[in-house]
């Protein structure tokens, strides 16, 4: 179910101060999404897409951070059960009790004092640096905050072989400026989305890679989108690489780019087509396949006398073939890793 998070939330008074509508580059968004919008935070921009990547692929993805947290995890247990008792023996000491820790600086040699010194110095900054910047790693990776964390996003949504990713702006939008209005911050913002937005970037990473210095992902919108898909609420094509931000005069707004006002659908959705069958070729260790495939049809088509009908079925048999040698079955892979027979047409 979609749940409101956080503060500073949508309210329907902010919205639609301005009859005159949007200014270009801009519209409001399906009002499929209004209960998703209602969970987001307006200082921040999204952008939404659909990860078509296997889900083989998302799991192994997944398993790095999964095993370098539990790795760390168990590490800062065991410096906790190593120091421990050394810190309450000082403790215990400082109040009085004299122990093994307890140091009578005037019966003490300098030789004997440096040392000690310098490795309760030592000890007390590592200590200091682990519970200052370490310890939260784990934690946020599995407890988080008001976006959620990894864990909680997995254990709610799974692995899919469709899955709804959900970017969040990070402090790159608070400076700089009125991107709907100001020409000089749209130019900006368009820029950045462009780059984020760009088919190759989604094409070629997984949603938990696509984390970097502008943007983050939003655990707690991720599980909402793909609630509200399980739900009915909305279909999953609806978060189809989807660029929102709140505007004070227009309340939440689409932003238009080249990617989502595509004139060639077909295009778009055989690009698509063909990404999810390399990756699922990928993830079974036959990669060499997708592009001696892509070999032979770029070299038949190049033949003189054009790709004609009986040539298309003797290639296609060429490539099962090529496909069977390896153990796959051509027709019936592409139909599991594409979800539909056949390359999409116009």
């Amino acid at each position: 179910m979609v749940r409101q998070r956080g503060q500073g939330k949508s309210t329907s008074t902010k919205k639609n101060k301005n009859n005159a509508g949007p200014p270009a580059l801009f519209k409001k968004p399906p009002e499929v999404l209004q209960p998703f919008l209602e969970t987001l935070d307006e200082k921040c921009v999204y952008i939404t897409h659909v990860d078509s990547h296997p889900r083989d692929f998302k799991q192994k993805i997944f398993l790095v951070p999964t095993l370098m947290n539990i790795a760390l995890t168990a590490a800062l247990l065991y410096r906790i059960w190593y120091i421990g008792p050394y810190y309450l023996r000082i403790f215990v000491s400082v109040l009085g009790y004299p122990n093994e820790t307890t140091m009578v600086v005037d019966e003490m040699e300098w030789d004997e004092i440096i040392p000690e010194v310098a490795i309760r110095a030592f000890n007390f900054l590592l200590d200091f640096l682990l519970f200052v910047f370490v310890w939260s790693w784990p934690f946020d990776f599995v407890i988080g905050g008001e976006h959620g964390s990894p864990i909680m996003w997995r254990w709610n949504v799974g692995f899919r072989d469709r899955e709804v990713v959900v970017r969040r702006s990070r402090k790159w939008v608070e400076s700089a400026g009125d991107f709907v209005h100001d020409e000089g911050a749209k130019s900006l913002f368009m820029s950045r989305i462009g780059v984020a937005t760009a088919p190759l970037l989604i094409n070629e990473k997984t949603g938990y890679l696509l984390m970097n210095a502008d943007w983050d992902l939003d655990w707690a919108a991720m599980v909402d989108a793909n609630d509200m898909v399980d739900e009915k609420m909305a279909a999953i094509e609806a978060f189809k690489e989807v660029v929102l931000l709140f505007s004070e005069d227009y309340g939440w707004l689409c932003v238009e780019t080249k990617t989502n006002t595509s004139e060639n659908p077909e295009e778009d959705e055989r690009r698509r087509q063909v990404f999810a069958f390399r990756d699922a070729l990928a993830a079974v260790g036959k990669e060499h396949l997708f592009y001696r495939w892509i070999e032979i049809a770029q070299f038949e088509t190049s033949r003189p006398g054009g790709f004609t009908p009986d040539r298309q079925v003797k290639v296609a048999q060429e490539i099962r073939d090529l496909f069977s040698k390896e153990g796959i079955d051509f027709d019936a892979f592409w139909k599991e890793s594409v979800g539909q027979e056949g390359l999409a047409t116009s």
